[in-house]
């Protein structure tokens, strides 16, 4: 088989991908490890930026976002006794939406079916070959256990972290920067109407807390706890005992209200980069080049990110025979990389607690500064709500 963009995984980066460069009339095949209903189903970010939220909006995918979503203004931040609204439209002027990724990725299937996208799922075995070259190619055994060879002009690597495209990259020229966080979060879908109208992040001294949430009567909840916490260890009277505490249940009248949880998880927590972004005719996007906490809600926001990027170079190198913005590709990335590494890295120690009492009141100290000082919550709000493409 031949196609000009042979794109392994076919998660949120590899379907708008896909998406992009269609309407750039490029060719492409989506080769995907999981089964489609896992893609479908898998739980990650609820949080859109501003700026994904215009890419969506702009290429016609914003239809249901807008219908079903909800937009938000801003955040809280919370600490024992206090609780201060963050806007970041009157600070920015840009708000955030409530979108869960498997919605944007059920409206990224949808879309990319319709347009008779060509897709393999459930495949193994998959490897990257001749990636220095100007013929790459990838072999993979599909799921009727035939063997297949996709020859492509180029391949995007949007395959997430576990994926064969990141280990694609010669030592030679690989570089990791890795930091691994000293807790973890427990988080858990609940059947309950969120009692917020805005996503709370709370510093406590048990540990970190946040209240989310995926709809109107789907809230999304989140507990700081050490790292290899077994998730059978937590009952749900436990959790919600925790979150009413972290959360401020009773502070000023505030009730937390309790329902069903559905779904019980651990997530570790750290930071990941990768370079180049770039090698020869494999580039790299999403997960697969960098991780971050979710605390800032960066994760799917850069992915996305990355393929607006990433588009308009393949196109011009495609179509054109230009290869300017495919050589800085790596470059241009990177510098939102390394924005949003710093700022998912400072939410996240701005937040978390640990034994150091020191430590602690400073954390208390930044606390302050944000939620008293214009500049300060301009800062995190900028950062929060999204930079614009192309950054």
């Amino acid at each position: 088989m031949r196609t000009e963009v042979a794109i392994i995984g076919a998660g949120p980066a590899g379907l708008l991908l896909s998406h992009l460069l269609a309407d750039q009339g490029i060719d492409s095949i989506l080769i995907e490890t999981r089964s489609q209903q896992y893609v479908l189903s898998r739980i990650r970010a609820g949080i859109l930026a501003h700026s994904t939220v215009e890419l969506l909006d702009a290429i016609g995918l914003g239809t249901r976002l807008h219908a079903e979503g909800q937009e938000h203004r801003g955040i809280y931040l919370q600490w024992p006794q206090e609780r201060h609204h963050i806007d970041f439209v009157d600070l920015v002027g840009r708000s955030v939406w409530v979108y869960g990724q498997t919605e944007v990725t059920k409206d990224l299937v949808s879309a990319r079916e319709t347009a008779g996208q060509a897709m393999f799922y459930e495949v193994s075995d998959t490897a990257l070959h001749d990636v220095d070259t100007e013929a790459p190619y990838v072999t993979f055994t599909d799921s009727s256990g035939a063997a297949v060879r996709i020859d492509a002009a180029v391949i995007a690597g949007c395959d997430g972290s576990f994926g064969p495209s990141r280990a694609a990259m010669p030592e030679s020229v690989r570089q990791t920067w890795e930091r691994t966080y000293p807790y973890s979060w427990l988080g858990v879908l609940a059947d309950v109407a969120p009692s917020t109208d805005e996503l709370i992040y709370a510093w406590h001294p048990d540990g970190f807390a946040m209240h989310s949430m995926r709809s109107p009567k789907v809230s999304r909840l989140y507990l700081q706890v050490p790292n290899g916490t077994d998730v059978g260890t937590w009952s749900d009277d436990r959790i919600w005992d925790a979150l009413a505490e972290r959360l401020g249940h009773g502070q000023d009248g505030w009730s937390l209200e309790r329902g069903p949880i559905t779904d019980k998880s651990v997530l570790p927590m750290r930071s990941y980069v990768q370079t180049p972004m770039r090698h020869g005719r494999l580039f790299l996007a999403g997960d697969a080049a960098h991780i971050v906490p979710p605390t800032g809600a960066k994760g799917l926001n850069l992915a996305v990110a990355d393929v607006a990027l990433l588009a308009p170079a393949l196109a011009a190198l495609l179509r054109k025979g230009e290869e300017r913005l495919a050589d800085s590709y790596s470059e241009d990335a990177l510098r939102r990389v390394w924005r949003c590494t710093h700022f998912s890295w400072w939410m996240t120690t701005m937040l978390h607690t640990s034994a150091d009492p020191f430590g602690a009141q400073l954390q208390l100290s930044q606390l302050r500064w944000v939620a008293s000082s214009e500049a300060g919550a301009m800062g995190l709000a900028e950062n929060y709500a999204g930079l614009p493409i192309g950054f």
